[in-house]
């Protein structure tokens, strides 16, 4: 069978220019939203039903993944006890290309029942759902892509985008960092590869470190660091308590088989490796798996902006968070 491909083609061409056309959208009833959104103390409930509720779907599951507590909820699902999950503190966003639907225009009574504010998104400006919002973005009347004029397309990609345009416009209001970002997508590629060296490394913050002093014996050094949690390794200090150097496990092994029991007797810092690699905390842990790649090594210190130790990444916490590959 032929296909209709300068027909699919047409189809994309039709949307894209959709979308290019919207940007008179960011107005200032654009703004009052992103405002009440931004300003929401409860959650930003989206609802919307059919495609459109789909599209509202992964429109709150972009704003809860940005920092804005969000939930979907289904409107006809609203009317049969899930308005229960509303509360005074929320503020609802509802997606409607006509605006006029049953399930829709019910569901707006009840929640102006409650005293909760509504944002509408919609194509028609003289909807009932426009009517009784407090904030209303129309994008205005659209043609449907479809062969037949009515499925659902231009109308629900520009809803997309809008929503995206809402959401992000607020996570970069709230200044919504990398950290933040990967506090919420902790299993994900795109949280392993943005996560930092001390979301992944070792050692949590005021638990004590394989750290011993410069001037400290074998002996010494064994003994402060003998409580210490699993670590390959010992991070040597200066007296500004910054990192000057490190001794390995494979380091201690060597002294005892060169020296024998006359090792404990040295000095940290005459058998130390000085100047060894180290990461910043407010790193990538990425950053730490290309050192281990490049200098093959297995464990990596971890210091802070004055270069004093915080922590350790070893190679198999790179290894356990999939980072590598």
């Amino acid at each position: 069978m032929d296909f209709d491909l300068e027909y699919a083609r047409k189809v994309i061409e039709i949307e894209a220019e959709a979308i290019s056309f919207l940007t008179p959208i960011v107005d200032e009833s654009f703004a009052q939203a992103v405002e009440m959104i931004y300003n929401c103390t409860g959650s930003c409930i989206v609802s919307g039903i059919g495609k459109a509720g789909i599209i509202g779907q992964k429109i709150s599951a972009t704003l809860a993944s940005t920092g804005t507590p969000s939930h979907f909820l289904h409107p006809a699902e609203a009317v049969h006890g899930d308005l229960g999950r509303l509360r005074k503190d929320d503020i609802v966003l509802v997606l409607s290309y006509g605006g006029e639907t049953d399930e829709i225009t019910r569901m707006i009574n009840l929640v102006k029942q409650s005293d909760i504010k509504l944002i509408a998104l919609t194509g028609q400006r003289d909807s009932t759902l426009c009517k009784y919002s407090d904030v209303a973005l129309c994008m205005g009347k659209m043609d449907e892509a479809c062969p037949l004029g009515v499925a659902p397309s231009v109308s629900t990609t520009c809803m997309l985008a809008v929503g995206d345009a809402l959401a992000f416009t607020v996570m970069k209001a709230r200044n919504f960092s990398v950290e933040d970002y990967v506090r919420f997508h902790p299993g994900g590629s795109l949280g392993t590869k943005l996560m930092t060296v001390e979301q992944s490394m070792m050692f949590r913050p005021g638990e004590k470190l394989p750290v011993a002093a410069i001037n400290d014996t074998i002996e010494k050094l064994l003994e402060k660091t003998g409580g210490v949690k699993r670590h390959g390794a010992v991070m040597i200090t200066g007296k500004d308590n910054k990192l000057v150097g490190i001794i390995t496990d494979g380091d201690l092994r060597r002294l005892i088989t060169k020296y024998k029991s006359k090792c404990f007797e040295l000095i940290a810092g005459d058998v130390m490796t000085a100047n060894c690699k180290r990461i910043r905390v407010d790193a990538l842990a990425a950053e730490a798996t290309a050192i281990f790649h490049k200098y093959r090594i297995d464990e990596l210190p971890v210091v802070d902006v004055d270069d004093k130790p915080v922590g350790m990444i070893d190679v198999q916490d790179i290894v356990t968070i999939k980072i590598v590959g």
